[in-house]
């Protein structure tokens, strides 16, 4: 993937601001300029789309992600460290259109979660309900004993199966590091959304970026255009002959 200029990185910045989450993952991946329509992005199933977003984040901000988690049991701050590649799936360069279950008398299609179910999500319930709609959901098809039956209506172990046939489909959907508390030895999963992540990197980098064009615009009247076309060490040396 290519590199991306400062003006591009906070261009897209601009643009995701005032969207809410659901919306800006597709937006970041419109600055990687692959040319595919927003409306077919929203398709992509979560992992596919994580993975392209992990791509991005390589390319926007280097292979080292650098993190905060606190230990559930004690509240202790962990610092994480690793590479992007340590988090990436190998997965089939082509999506699945829909999965098969075929289980205790019940025949399932299904397909697996994208951007739009996402962005559908009902604003209210626990995440067992909201679990659970999301799940019926991406059932295209049900029957039981070759009658067709309501998505809704499928026993608690034929959805619990199809849940886990999701996640064997697309292990890039659910990324979990394992911790270990090195103050009361706690040890858990803990999730990693990228698209959340990507996105307060780049608010950081924006917001940060801004204040040193505004120091270096105030001080020579350069127009933001030329300061933003510096690279990161000419910003920073003329920060430092201000002194700031």
């Amino acid at each position: 993937m290519r590199q991306f200029t400062a003006t591009e990185l906070l261009g897209t910045w601009e643009q995701g601001l005032p969207q809410p989450p659901s919306f800006r993952a597709l937006t970041l991946l419109s600055l990687a300029g692959s040319g595919t329509p927003p409306e077919k992005l929203a398709e992509l199933p979560l992992g596919w789309r994580d993975a392209e977003l992990l791509r991005l984040r390589e390319a926007a901000f280097g292979p080292r992600i650098k993190g905060m988690a606190a230990c559930p049991m004690c509240a202790q701050e962990l610092e994480l460290n690793f590479n992007v590649s340590d988090i990436q799936v190998t997965l089939p360069a082509t999506p699945p259109d829909a999965l098969g279950l075929n289980l205790d008398g019940h025949e399932v299609r299904f397909r697996l979660p994208n951007s739009r179910d996402l962005m559908a999500l009902p604003g209210d319930g626990d995440e067992a309900g909201l679990k659970e709609w999301l799940l019926q959901r991406c059932v295209l098809e049900a029957k039981c004993d070759g009658r067709p039956t309501a998505s809704h209506e499928l026993p608690a172990d034929i959805q619990q199966a199809i849940s886990e046939r999701m996640a064997e489909a697309d292990p890039q959907a659910d990324l979990r590091l394992k911790l270990t508390c090195p103050q009361c030895g706690h040890g858990w999963h803990s999730p990693i959304d990228i698209a959340a992540f990507l996105w307060g990197e780049l608010h950081a980098w924006s917001v940060r970026l801004l204040r040193e064009a505004h120091v270096i615009a105030s001080t020579y009247g350069w127009p933001e255009a030329d300061i933003l076309a510096m690279s990161p060490w000419r910003r920073q040396a003329y920060l430092d002959l201000i002194g700031t």
